[in-house]
């Protein structure tokens, strides 16, 4: 059973400082479920891994394309959710040329273990992931989740259809209507 608001939840980031100076000037900020979700209005994407292919290739550019009509439908901020460390998930963003969407590194899977999202992929040499899932959150309040068939651990592969970009744009349009 999944929560009805997100569960409380520390998440580990970095964030950039220029008065630290040097190649790399980034330290550490604490985040809580409070600052990212209370009072807004969040899409929230998680995946199994950075730089795997159907989340590099697919999941994490739809999100990006679609960025502005998401904004346009009122959401705050549209978040990608992995399983990784803030290094990787900043590597990762780079990489992909992602600027509109925040990436949010859950590298302990506090957050995926407390929605009942954490999957065993040992079988790939991947430890444990987040299943693949989109949401829409209102302040806090888990108002759509649209979660891939087949969760299990150790799955042959994770499908890419129910929680696509389009699906989630599709499903906020359609309360605009």
């Amino acid at each position: 059973m999944h929560p009805q608001t997100v569960p409380d939840a520390l998440f580990h980031t970095r964030i950039r400082n220029d008065a630290l100076g040097g190649p790399n000037p980034f330290e550490w900020k604490q985040v809580t479920t409070d600052e990212v979700f209370a009072g807004k209005r969040i899409v929230l994407f998680a995946l199994p891994g950075a730089f795997t292919p159907a989340c590099s290739e697919s999941h994490l550019p739809g999100f990006e394309a679609h960025y502005d009509s998401f904004r346009d439908l009122g959401i705050d901020e549209v978040i990608c959710l992995s399983v990784n460390d803030a290094f990787v998930m900043h590597q990762w963003a780079l990489s992909r040329g992602v600027e509109k969407v925040r990436m949010l590194p859950d590298g302990n899977a506090e957050f995926t273990r407390k929605m009942g999202m954490l999957v065993e992929r040992s079988s790939n040499g991947m430890g444990l992931r987040s299943w693949r899932y989109s949401m829409y959150v209102n302040d806090r309040t888990i108002k759509a989740l649209f979660m891939e068939p087949g969760f299990k651990d150790n799955p042959p592969g994770v499908p890419l259809e129910r929680s696509s970009a389009e699906v989630m744009l599709d499903h906020l349009q359609s309360l605009h209507d």
